[in-house]
């Protein structure tokens, strides 16, 4: 087996929610999340959750929730 072929498994579906809960270790923010599988989704895009507490994606529509 092929080393990337297992990080492609091991990887976060994109897109997989509606809302997503974040904290401050996860700024920058940016949709999809490092950790997603990114060959299925929509480009990168960086969201600014930390302005008000939340954010939506523009591409898939997904919340995300600053939680402290």
């Amino acid at each position: 087996m092929r080393n990337d072929d297992a990080v492609a498994r091991a990887a976060v579906p994109p897109n997989a929610a509606r809302r997503y809960e974040v904290k401050a270790g996860d700024l920058p923010l940016s949709c999809p999340m490092p950790g997603m599988s990114r060959w299925n989704s929509h480009p990168r895009v960086f969201l600014p959750v930390a302005e008000s507490g939340r954010a939506l994606c523009p591409y898939c529509s997904a919340e995300f929730v600053l939680v402290r």
